[in-house]
């Protein structure tokens, strides 16, 4: 089994790198390593590309002052990608695309020729082509490289004292709106507004809300679905989707699944 040694050895023979880092605990532990084989010739960057939500906006930023990295934001909008807004089945390509030039532009400038993100093994099983976005340009993933696994990222950045190492697993918000259903503004606006008004009343973390053509399906965890059962509760929160926007709300009996707009309305 792969050990934290195992991660902080893949960066012996790199003069400088640039860490994508998107927020999660799998970049982090990545920057982690870099900082502490590199210290100032590791930089971290995150992708403030608007459909990344504020809340792992924040999260990117926390860590890094954790960590102790050198941090930069870059801004653009996807939302001017009309490939990414059509959204296809390749939108995650063309997201990653974007992202990996826009990565490498900022490489270029800063004199570094090794780009690392945070992908590990687990991410392999699902269909993932904003990877093989990023891998065709030559961005490197040291986690997937030496065998870590999502558990081992997350009991590795538990030892090391990584703050997020239990923080949920998230995407970007258009992942939330099904293939073919264009991603607008207006949609990302209110998926993030309806998450977060759930993950409040409820005090819960792993939350997504599905735009189906204006209806707000909500997915929580399995054995979070009772929660629901308090009408009030339910009710209050129902009013207020329907407030920011939505048509209507509904839940998710089947729960939380990563993907699962993959599954449900792949063509």
């Amino acid at each position: 089994m792969p050990n934290l040694n195992d991660l902080l050895n893949w960066f012996d023979d790199k003069d400088k790198v640039l860490v994508s880092l998107s927020g999660g605990v799998d970049s982090a532990l990545v920057a982690y390593a870099a900082k502490i084989k590199l210290n100032d010739n590791a930089i971290a960057i995150t992708a403030d590309y608007k459909t990344l939500s504020s809340e792992e906006l924040n999260s990117a930023k926390n860590v890094a002052k954790e960590i102790g990295i050198t941090h930069e934001i870059i801004e653009y909008s996807e939302l001017e990608n009309e490939n990414f807004v059509k959204n296809d089945e390749k939108r995650c390509f063309y997201c990653r695309d974007e992202l990996s030039k826009r990565l490498i532009e900022k490489s270029n400038s800063l004199g570094i020729k090794t780009i690392v993100d945070g992908t590990q093994s687990d991410d392999m099983g699902d269909y993932r082509p904003g990877i093989d976005a990023l891998h065709s340009h030559g961005i490197r993933s040291p986690l997937l490289e030496t065998n870590f696994t999502k558990e081992l990222v997350r009991k590795t950045a538990q030892t090391i004292g990584i703050s997020i190492y239990d923080k949920p697993s998230n995407s970007c918000l258009a992942s939330r709106i099904p293939w073919g259903q264009r991603v607008t503004r207006e949609k990302l606006t209110r998926i993030e507004m309806g998450e977060k008004i759930i993950k409040q009343t409820l005090n819960i973390q792993q939350v997504r809300v599905r735009d189906i053509d204006g209806i707000a399906r909500i997915e929580v965890e399995s054995d979070k679905i009772s929660l629901f059962n308090d009408v009030k509760t339910t009710n209050e929160i129902f009013s207020k989707l329907v407030m920011i926007g939505f048509s209507k709300a509904e839940i998710d009996p089947s729960g939380y699944k990563s993907g699962k707009l993959n599954v449900i309305f792949e063509n």
